[in-house]
């Protein structure tokens, strides 16, 4: 399993020495949390764009862009500068499953990964048919808008759930898991088939950072 280290939380001031301890940490991705004010409640969209211009700059550790908004085709347009190794929006975001297709396309023509991120109550079900077409799929664990909420303990059924699916259809497509994530639910998502797991308080908030990612792992 690899660590995308959310920096939602990280304090202006101290972002580029944060950055550096942590790719000393070997995390394996900075996670970039850009929400509107308008799909979620919190609005980061300036502090995340200072985030991945600091990145751009000084890491060569891939960015992992999580899109938390409306008007998602203006976002994916202002982050693709960046060369990001993946973005994902919101399934909830979209007007419908035309508009879901159409954005799929467009990150994957502009030659970036695209993932599929979905709220702890919509269903696998719901987003099944686009999982051929998708890079990876975002569970959230936590309602999307804010860092430091408790993991809901029924994302490990949705978990197994994502796993059988991308089994049975023979795919390639990883599961990311957002939210609540720290070293004590961390071996169990592992187990359940989980890829990547973005944690933000849990390291960010550590004495040890590479302690804490290695043990995540």
């Amino acid at each position: 399993m690899e660590i995308s280290t959310s920096l939602l939380n990280v304090n202006e001031e101290k972002i580029v020495k944060t950055i550096y301890d942590l790719e000393v940490a070997h995390t394996d991705y900075f996670h970039i949390d850009v929400m509107d004010g308008r799909f979620v409640e919190n609005d980061t969209s300036e502090k995340m764009r200072k985030f991945a211009e600091y990145l751009n700059q000084i890491t060569n550790i891939p960015m992992d862009v999580h899109l938390m908004v409306t008007n998602i085709k203006e976002y994916i347009d202002s982050y693709l500068i960046f060369n990001p190794h993946i973005i994902t929006f919101h399934y909830e975001a979209c007007k419908n499953k035309e508009e879901v297709e159409k954005y799929i396309s467009y990150i994957k023509e502009n030659n970036c990964k695209v993932g599929l991120a979905i709220k702890p109550n919509t269903k696998i079900e719901e987003i099944k048919e686009f999982l051929p077409k998708l890079n990876l799929l975002l569970i959230m664990s936590v309602e999307p808008g804010k860092g430091g909420q408790a993991f809901i303990p029924q994302t490990i059924s949705k978990i197994k759930e994502a796993t059988v699916v991308i089994e049975e259809l023979d795919l390639e497509t990883e599961i990311e898991v957002d939210g609540g994530i720290n070293l004590e639910n961390s071996k169990k998502l592992k187990e359940e088939g989980t890829n990547i797991a973005v944690a933000g308080t849990a390291i960010i908030g550590s004495k040890d950072y590479k302690y804490t990612i290695k043990n995540m792992k």
